[in-house]
């Protein structure tokens, strides 16, 4: 059965059973005894009736013996003459139009609310991810098991970043072969290099190798109008990575959060700056994140915060060039594997005729020709 409706019908069951104690408690008393308009001014005439409360038409109240009575009167002007003459105590009563499930609707929705709205938040903040209360949770997407991850194979043209990040893989791989000697592999590597050059293409591909989870996290993820939530998707992107250890952890354009503090408009409070100091202490502080690696890119490495490049965070500093001639053979390569080529192109002659373009550049023009040739 859907939960949904199973909630529904629990919540429909409860409202029942409580209009149905209301309506009881509503009702009159057993020892009420009904008698008719003549039997009660017989009564009144005789000097039984000890006291009456008139609400509407309806007539209750108790003899001279305490037994209690009721009736219903019809429109007399002449009862209350009676009733005072008799010396009859009177007690009157505004008639009441509600009808009773009206009575229970005002007296008992402002509780049911209440519990309904606790219900719901705690199961909110029970259900995590995409809840109403998860916007102090990281936005990181996690790719544990890539039907089309890359590798070194799809890099081409930085060869020797490829050389440098060797280390990484071989540690996701096997970290005893680094730890036995005494050795630290590095916390954070910062992947630095022009726009296109294929930065987030090369961490992906580190995690491809390594075949550990992979977490992705753009910069500006971290950074929202209220005060602390930044800080909080900081930590528990690193309690999500210590889960998955070890894993890689991918902040692109880290610049959005990592610029030099001092520099923002408000000063030690700016949200960015809470931001950056948690990324701080959650990379180099007292607790140790054994086998979660970051990696993270940017095109403006001159902005970072001093603390945030310094050895123990960001150890290594890969820069990501734009492709040589060779390097831009290899990536056409790469991006012609599965377009069909003239048997007049050389990718030789395209390389030498592109220099300075990155390697998005290149993917681009390979992708415009193969949308000039389809109408052909």
């Amino acid at each position: 059965m859907n939960p949904f409706y199973k909630n529904l019908a629990l919540w429909l069951v409860v409202g029942l059973v409580m209009i149905l104690l209301f309506s009881l408690f509503k009702q009159s008393r057993v020892d009420d005894r009904e008698i008719n308009y003549t039997q009660f001014m017989g009564q009144v005439e005789k000097g039984v009736v000890a006291g009456v409360v008139i609400q509407g038409q309806e007539i209750s109240g108790t003899d001279v013996n305490g037994l209690r009575f009721k009736t219903f009167a019809p429109q007399d002007a002449d009862l209350i003459k009676i009733l005072t003459s008799h010396g009859v105590t009177i007690r009157a009563k505004p008639p009441d139009e509600s009808p009773w499930y009206m009575i229970i609707l005002v007296s008992w929705f402002p509780m049911i609310l209440l519990i309904a709205v606790w219900i719901f938040f705690t199961r909110q903040m029970a259900a995590g991810g995409g809840s109403a209360l998860s916007f102090g949770r990281s936005k990181a997407r996690l790719f544990s098991d890539q039907s089309e991850k890359a590798t070194f194979e799809d890099v081409a043209g930085i060869d020797e970043a490829k050389e440098e990040l060797g280390e990484i893989i071989d540690f996701l791989k096997d970290p005893k072969k680094f730890t036995r000697l005494g050795g630290r592999i590095p916390k954070g590597v910062l992947l630095t290099g022009a726009p296109g050059t294929g930065k987030t293409l090369l961490a992906r591909a580190i995690a491809g190798e390594a075949s550990v989870p992979f977490f992705s996290i753009s910069g500006s993820d971290f950074v929202e109008m209220f005060v602390g939530v930044g800080a909080s998707r900081v930590r528990d992107l690193f309690v999500q990575g210590k889960k998955h250890a070890p894993c890689i952890i991918f902040i692109d354009e880290i610049d959005a959060v990592g610029r030099h503090r001092g520099a923002g408009l408000g000063g030690g409070h700016d949200e960015r700056e809470q931001t950056l100091n948690q990324l701080l202490v959650e990379m180099d502080g007292f607790e140790s994140n054994e086998g979660v690696i970051l990696i993270s890119a940017t095109n403006r490495p001159d902005i970072l915060d001093p603390a945030l490049m310094r050895p123990g965070r960001f150890d290594r500093q890969v820069v990501v060039p734009v492709p040589d001639l060779k390097g831009r053979e290899g990536i056409l390569k790469v991006h012609t594997r599965k377009t069909p080529l003239a048997d007049d192109v050389d990718l030789a002659v395209l390389a030498r005729g592109t220099p300075g373009l990155s390697g998005a550049d290149l993917e681009n023009m390979v992708n415009e020709a193969a949308l000039l040739a389809a109408p052909v």
